[in-house]
């Protein structure tokens, strides 16, 4: 009778541990190719993330789908920038869905920007993945979610979560030190829109673009000519296009001002593959890139 009854106990409990085994990865649904790996970083095996602006893709231009629709009603959890980096189209369908929604970037406080015509903004700006030392704040909101829908999963976020923060402490302190090589009068990179602004502040660096914080603002003919003015007169020898958007304009600058365009920066989402199919990868990418065009 007790061998029946110890035989019982033993198949349940298994039974329980192949299915704990077995159970696939909670959905969670991402708006940009960033957020989506940082999520997947911190959520490893225990979650499935879907972005619904992939790689190369320019968020500020994406419009809503009926497949994304759907996507996100069948997912655990939503995770978006804010700050205005998404249409308001894809706000509201992620409020409506009935899904839990978090805000990667509360309790960040946000640098404003100047009025660049486009109100939907509200004069801030989303490009917080520019500053590592911000991102431990974006990584610690992203685990806090999981765990919200996921608690079972609690102390594996954590842990994965606190790895990766020591990754982006470490980050931060080497991009320092790559750009303490750079004479501070040499620090000034020409852009194709205003998504530098936060690695701006923090290792003290000018950048200049012929858009603003959206890729949708078009420049005047009188902030184009004020660019080039200022790339004759400084001598700045930085100048890049972005993956996610048109070179024509910088292209132009480039041609006017006789100077070599010093390559690609990747701004609002990962590339592909290799260099920047990670968000690390991305942030060494660019620092590299931009300290070694200044100098």
């Amino acid at each position: 009778m007790k061998r029946g009854f110890f035989i019982c106990l033993l198949a349940l409990y298994l039974t329980g541990f192949f299915r704990l085994l077995c159970a696939a990865p909670m959905p969670v649904i991402t708006s940009f190719s960033i957020l989506g790996d940082v999520t997947q970083q911190i959520g490893g095996e225990r979650i499935q993330v879907h972005n619904l602006i992939d790689t190369d893709q320019d968020a500020h231009m994406y419009q809503l789908v009926s497949k994304d629709l759907r996507k996100m009603r069948t997912a655990k959890l939503i995770l978006l920038n804010g700050l205005g980096l998404e249409p308001l189209s894809l706000q509201r369908a992620a409020q409506q869905s009935h899904v839990p929604l978090i805000i990667v970037t509360n309790g960040i406080h946000p640098l404003m920007m100047a009025d660049d015509g486009h109100d939907h903004h509200q004069h801030t700006d989303p490009h917080v993945w520019n500053d590592p030392v911000l991102m431990q704040t974006y990584a610690r909101n992203i685990a806090n979610a999981l765990i919200s829908v996921d608690p079972q999963g609690k102390a594996y976020y954590q842990q994965r979560l606190t790895t990766y923060q020591q990754q982006l402490a470490g980050l931060n302190a080497w991009a320092t030190k790559t750009f303490n090589t750079v004479p501070p009068e040499k620090r000034k990179v020409l852009t194709g829109h205003d998504a530098f602004a936060y690695m701006a502040k923090r290792y003290q660096i000018q950048f200049i673009a012929p858009q603003g914080v959206s890729t949708e603002a078009e420049p005047s003919a009188r902030q184009v000519a004020a660019i080039i003015s200022q790339i004759r007169r400084d001598h700045i020898k930085a100048i890049f296009i972005e993956n996610i958007k048109n070179p024509k304009m910088v292209q132009r600058i480039a041609s006017e001002t006789q100077t070599k365009i010093s390559g690609r920066l990747y701004s609002d989402a990962l590339s592909k593959g290799a260099p920047a199919a990670t968000y690390i990868d991305m942030f060494r990418y660019n620092v590299n890139a931009i300290s070694a065009a200044m100098r």
